[in-house]
């Protein structure tokens, strides 16, 4: 029996055409259907029977055998069909990772689209909104362009339909008066601006050109320029002759004489200058009651004394028992000390003797003397001392020794030399000075007086460097720069540290203020990163008011410090165009600025034509936009500069090498990282004094080590260790030096006195006698700070852990400060360094405190750090509303402990203090209320008349007037106002200011007329308060500097002596004081006389100005006779072109005109024409001056035909070199229009007078502008207007 199955062989398959993917064999089933009793048979139960039948057995085999052969197949069946899909599945899986990674890489790609998509789409949207900002400043200023044009073009309209309507009738009233034969008076001619054109017909006056009102037939006079309402130093040149930075200044030009002081380095000793008042104490044995007494009893109100005029106080005394041994630094101390008393009893010791010797007898005029005598009768005068008292009196020929005889109790002696010194320190200026700076704080702009002595010094020390390197080749530079035409990017000097930079910058200022008098100079030199003299705001609104300070007013001046930077560049352009020299500015180490490219924008933008900045930085510091910039790079040294440093540095240490020592210092100091100022100047400070216990060969070799100028620091710091005796003293030197490096602006001597109790003022001295000779430290402004920044960050390197300890001793600096704070004493190093601290440090919880401290804020704020205060309240986190809240929260709190007079004045001054700053800060709501009750309070305690009362009635006037609320602020002005006239007299500062706000008001509200009558009455109070006073504190500082002077006159006769008393001839005759002056410049003629013979050009200064001073008092025939004279010794001694010479010719042609012989004064004119025209070239505006000169000489001598060419090429020259829109093209207009007129080219005459006005209309004004000066005018042109006739006598 066979099944179908039975056909295919086990293992063998069969192809089907239908089965498999791609051909593939499969095996088929065969299904074979057993029977149901075989089927049975096999599943039966129970022990198979032995025997059974072998049919039966054999069946049941083969159906075992067929199912396991069915199973068996339908399994490979089964894992064919799986091993199909698994390899199916592996395919497909193939494909999907391939796809897979083809989406990756698309989705990737599409990341990057979306990404790149996404940061064009905010590049949009901000450039849509940068747009949309342009576009509505762009409208903003078109509107307001468009009402200018409008209200511009009606004016214009409405001028010239007067100007035909003018012409119409003058020509008809012209016809008039030739008619009635009017007959024109001309009197003699005359420079000052005082005079006036009268032209009288039947003996009445008729109009005349200058008021604005054709006359008929102008005489010659009125050919004479029209009044100079803008003028500046080129074109104001004074009768006086004197070098230096006086050099062309009339005493009416206070602004420009008052910078010119500003800027010069003077001839005096630094201790005359010092911001600490000094007092050397000279006693012996005897006198130790009286000086202990003084020390502990009286020396604390001498220090408050100072500290509330701002300075320090500081006595030095050097214990008899030690004296010796610090022999250099009693020396120097005596050298810086402001005054010396010795206290004497009956004898002295030879260190007594030694110190009075140098300061009584040697060098009594070098300072305030106070001597004071003890007498006992018990105890007689020893020799010595007699003796001693003798040399005293015999040297004291001025009677200058303040002499204290007392017999009584110590006690009484020490309160008597307190009276006396007390006196002195008055006496020195130091009460006047800030007199003037606080009488300045009554007005708008806040100065502070510490900032401009720290530049002062700064540029001082950079001049007095001992050094001369080879600058001259870049001095060139530097004056090619200044001489190259418009427009002109600033120039970049640039260096490595210590190359000389500031050396060369304080160079060039000195030379070009002695052959450039005319040009203004601005500059600022920047200190140690993160102090004061680095905050950017602060540096642009110095300068601001140092620009400002030459164009009388600075009352328009923000005090928001965005505003500050905004408008820098504005005032620059607009005071430039008044100014009619140059206007350099300089800032030194520029890079240390903060933020320096994001503060100085304004130095990208074009500068005005005749403006020129002049910045130095450090080469690895220097912004990258800058470089772009003509730079001047110093290169290193070369020998023979290294060699000229060397031998002028041993020179002035005192040091002596051998040829091998030198040849050595010379070689190590020729290679790069040494090759520099600083690097050379310290390797040969390093040498050794007598007290060092290094050998100098020694030294040279450990400097021979050092491959730069941070390792010489150094060793430097090593070699200070060293020369100290003791740990205490090192130790000393050592946090002395960190609390400096953690400070804000440095520490003062007393300051370290006070944190070390344990610390002698003679240890102290000889510490800072040793880091300043190894130029580490000096003093600046009363102040320890580092000479560079590299000794800084040698301290911070060797003694303070790279800067990690800092926050240690800024601790220690902030206990101290706190200190003060809690007695109540906030001065002005308070209110510096306790908030920057305490910012530092990150506490702004206490730095909250410390500014809550009404005194402390006062103080920020009345020396003008607005922008320094605010920063603070921005750090703590507090916006200007909440600081109000909390300013006025704390000012109640103040209030409720106020209970006598004096309180209650503080507390006014807050009031104010508060309101002023609420103002500033554009808070006017909030500012009303403080300033309503610094009135209330100041009303009450004091007067409803007092001055004070009007302070605060014109503070209220000021918010009214940003409010628009212009009644309430018109009353409030009259009020104060009427007080200041009441309490100072009419003619007083306080009442202009009160004029010229007013007169703002009234521009304001259109009331054009009552705003000039004011702003005229203002412009006169100026004018005679400024020969009084002088502008802010100018006077002040001239006084000062007349008395630092006579200090150094008293002596053999020299040249340097003679030029001295020239200078305080000049000083004296800018304050008014012409006999003073008549004095000093007669002395200096006699001794310039004797010593230089009378045929020496500095003769004939001194004769120039002896005459400048007879013209000053009219005494005419003898001042011809001294021009005459000093004419002739400079034709003598000089070239031909040389300036000095024409400055002769101008003033004696002056003179020659004034006294009517205008024929003598036509070849002046014309050699002083010829002169100029050699010296500057024929393009120069002063040529254009001296054409217009001689210009209106001929038009007084009718030769109008001459006149003319001269006119025309004087303004071609101005229009060239000054612009079309100049002051001085609208005044050579108007001389051009009087003489078309004279001539009978009428249209001519209106066509160029309707030029001049329009370029005088365009002018920008200032809140007032510089009042018109008769000495100014007197300079390179004349005044415009008719002279007035000659005195028959003198005065």
């Amino acid at each position: 029996m066979g099944t179908a199955s039975s056909l295919v062989s086990p293992g063998e398959v069969i192809e089907d055409a239908y089965g498999g993917e791609g051909g593939e064999a499969c095996e088929i089933p065969v299904e074979v259907k057993p029977k149901a009793r075989l089927l049975r048979s096999s599943f039966r139960r129970g022990p198979r029977v032995i025997g059974a039948s072998f049919k039966s057995t054999g069946s049941v085999d083969l159906e075992y055998t067929a199912e396991y052969e069915r199973l068996r197949k339908e399994y490979e069946i089964f894992r064919v069909s799986k091993n199909n899909e698994i390899t199916s599945m592996q395919k497909k899986e193939a494909k999907l990772d391939e796809e897979n990674k083809r989406l990756r890489a698309e989705l990737q790609a599409l990341q990057k689209t979306y990404q790149k998509i996404l940061r064009e789409k905010e590049s949009a949207l901000e450039a849509k909104y940068q747009a949309m900002e342009r576009a509505a400043t762009f409208e903003h200023d078109r509107d307001k362009v468009k009402r200018q044009f409008k209200i511009f073009r009606e004016t214009k309209e409405k001028e010239i339909q007067d100007l035909l309507r003018a012409k119409r009738d003058l020509e008809a009233k012209l016809q008039q008066l030739q008619a009635q034969g009017i007959m024109v008076y001309d009197p003699d001619d005359s420079d000052d601006d005082d005079n006036h054109t009268t032209v009288t017909a039947a003996g009445t006056p008729c109009d005349y050109w200058g008021g604005g009102v054709l006359g008929s037939e102008p005489s010659m006079g009125s050919m004479m320029q029209l009044q100079q309402t803008f003028r500046g130093p080129e074109f104001a040149h004074s009768l006086c002759d004197v070098e230096g930075p006086f050099a062309n200044v009339s005493r009416d030009d206070w602004d420009a004489a008052v910078a010119s002081l500003l800027q010069v380095s003077p001839h005096v000793s630094q201790a005359l200058w010092s911001n600490t008042v000094r007092c050397y104490l000279i006693s012996t044995q005897e006198t130790q009651a009286e000086l202990d007494i003084f020390t502990q009893s009286y020396s604390p109100r001498l220090r408050s004394l100072c500290e509330g005029l701002g300075h320090f106080y500081l006595n030095v005394c050097f214990p008899e028992e030690s004296a010796a041994s610090y022999a250099l630094e009693r020396r120097q101390e005596m050298e810086r000390s402001s005054v010396c008393v010795l206290l004497l009893k009956s004898s002295v010791t030879s260190c007594v003797l030694e110190d009075a010797e140098e300061a009584f007898v040697k060098n009594p005029d070098g300072h305030p003397l106070v001597l004071y005598l003890r007498t006992v009768e018990a105890h007689p005068l020893s020799g010595p001392t007699r003796q001693l008292l003798e040399r005293v009196n015999a040297a004291d020929k001025a009677a200058k020794v303040k002499v204290v005889d007392h017999g009584g109790s110590p006690e009484e002696g020490a309160s008597m030399i307190y009276t006396q010194l007390e006196k002195v320190i008055k006496q020195v200026g130091l009460q006047t000075l800030w007199d003037e700076g606080r009488e300045e704080d009554s007005g708008d702009v806040l100065w502070d007086l510490h900032d401009e002595q720290e530049q002062i010094e700064a540029y001082q020390q950079a001049c007095s460097a001992a050094a001369q390197l080879g600058f001259q080749k870049y001095i060139d530079r530097l004056n090619d720069m200044v001489a190259a035409p418009p427009p002109t990017p600033p120039l970049l000097v640039s260096g490595g540290p210590g190359s000389g930079k500031s050396l060369l910058l304080s160079k060039w200022i000195e030379l070009q203020q002695k052959h450039s008098p005319n040009t203004l100079f601005l500059y600022h030199f920047v200190g140690r990163p993160l102090s004061t003299s680095s905050e950017p705001v602060l540096i642009i609104k110095r300068l601001t008011v140092k620009l400002l300070q030459h164009f009388w007013s600075i009352s328009g001046l923000s005090m928001d410090p965005s505003k500050i930077l905004e408008e820098f560049p504005r005032w620059l352009e607009r005071l430039s165009s008044r100014h009619q020299g140059n206007i350099i500015i300089i800032i030194d180490s520029i890079d240390q600025i903060q933020q320096a490219e994001r503060h100085m924008k304004w130095l990208i933008d074009p500068l005005p034509v005749n403006v020129r900045v002049v910045v130095s930085v450090n080469v690895e510091t220097c912004p990258q936009a800058w470089r772009l910039w003509p730079t001047l790079h110093l290169d290193p040294l070369n020998p023979r500069e290294v060699k000229s440093v060397i031998n002028t540095e041993c020179l002035a240490a005192d040091v002596k090498l051998t040829k091998d020592q030198d040849k050595k210092l010379e070689r190590h100091c020729r290679s790069a990282s040494t090759l520099n100022c600083v690097g050379v100047s310290l390797c040969v400070a390093l040498c050794p004094s007598c007290r060092c216990a290094w050998s100098l060969e020694k030294t040279l070799e450990q400097c021979l080590l050092c491959q730069d100028t941070m390792s010489l620091y150094s060793l430097g710091l090593k070699v200070a260790l060293d020369s100290l005796s003791t740990d205490g003293e090192r130790h000393v030197m050592r946090e002395m030096l960190c609390l400096v490096c953690a400070s804000h602006n440095g520490v003062s001597e007393s300051e370290v006195l006070a944190v070390f109790p344990d610390l002698g003022l003679p240890v102290l001295s000889s510490l800072l006698y040793t880091l300043q000779r190894l130029c580490i430290v000096g003093l600046g402004c009363g102040l320890i700070r580092f000479q560079h920044l590299q000794a800084a960050e040698a301290v911070r390197l060797e003694f303070m852990d790279g800067g990690t300890c800092s926050p240690a001793y800024r601790e220690k600096l902030i206990h101290y400060f706190s200190q003060q704070l809690s007695q109540d004493r906030v001065t002005w190093r308070v209110a510096d360094e306790l908030p920057w601290l305490l910012q530092q440090q990150e506490d702004r919880a206490k730095l909250q405190l410390s500014l809550l401290n009404l005194f402390v804020s006062q103080n920020l704020y009345k020396r003008g750090h607005f922008s320094e205060l605010l920063a603070y309240w921005q750090y703590v986190g507090k916006d200007k509303s909440s600081m109000a809240t909390e300013y006025f929260d704390s000012l109640k709190h103040y209030e409720k402990s106020c209970e006598s007079e004096d309180s209650m004045i503080r507390l006014g001054n807050l009031y104010e203090t508060l309101g002023r700053f609420l103002k500033d800060l554009g808070l006017l709501s909030q500012a009303v209320a403080p300033l309503q009750r610094s009135l209330e309070i100041r009303e009450t305690a004091l007067d409803p008349d007092h001055p004070s009362v009007a302070l605060s009635l014109h503070q209220l006037a000021g918010v009214y007037v940003q409010w628009r609320k212009y009644g309430n602020a018109e009353q409030f002005y009259k009020q104060a106002l009427e007080i200041s006239e009441n309490a100072y007299g009419s003619d007083h500062a306080c009442v202009a200011r009160e004029l010229d706000s007013l007169a703002m008001l009234y521009q304001k509200q259109n009331k054009y007329e009552q705003a000039e009558k004011l702003r005229k009455r203002s412009v006169r109070i100026r004018q005679k308060t400024a020969r009084q006073k002088g502008h802010m504190y100018g006077f002040t500082l001239l006084r000062r500097r007349a008395l630092q002077l006579e200090e150094l006159t008293l002596g053999k006769d020299t040249a340097d002596c003679a030029k001295t008393f020239n200078e305080l001839g000049v000083l004296y005759y800018l304050q008014n004081n012409l006999e003073a002056a008549k004095v000093f410049l007669t002395r200096s003629l006699e001794m310039r006389q004797r010593v230089l013979g009378p045929d020496h050009p500095d003769c004939a200064q001194s004769l120039n100005n002896l005459a400048a001073l007879h013209t000053e008092r009219r005494e005419y025939e003898t001042a011809e006779d001294m021009y005459e004279r000093a004419l002739d010794i400079r034709k003598r001694a000089l070239s031909p072109d040389h300036p000095s010479l024409a400055y002769t010719l101008k003033h004696l042609a002056m003179l020659y005109k004034r006294r009517g012989k205008l024929e003598k004064a036509v070849p002046l004119y014309e050699l002083a024409l010829d002169i100029r025209e050699k010296s500057f070239g024929p393009k120069h505006p002063s040529v254009a001056t001296a054409l217009v000169n001689l210009a209106v000489l001929y038009c007084h001598l009718k030769k109008h035909s001459e006149a003319l060419p001269l006119y025309e090429q004087a303004l071609r020259v101005y229009e060239d070199s000054l612009g079309r829109s100049h002051p001085r093209v609208g005044e050579t207009l108007k001389n051009l229009a009087v003489l078309s007129y004279e001539e009978g080219d009428f249209e001519k005459a209106a066509e160029l007078y309707k030029r001049a006005m329009e370029i005088k209309e365009a002018e920008p004004s200032l809140v007032c502008g510089k009042a018109p000066s008769r000495h100014s005018s007197s300079g390179d042109t004349f005044s415009l207007r008719g002279p007035a006739p000659l005195p028959h006598a003198p005065r």
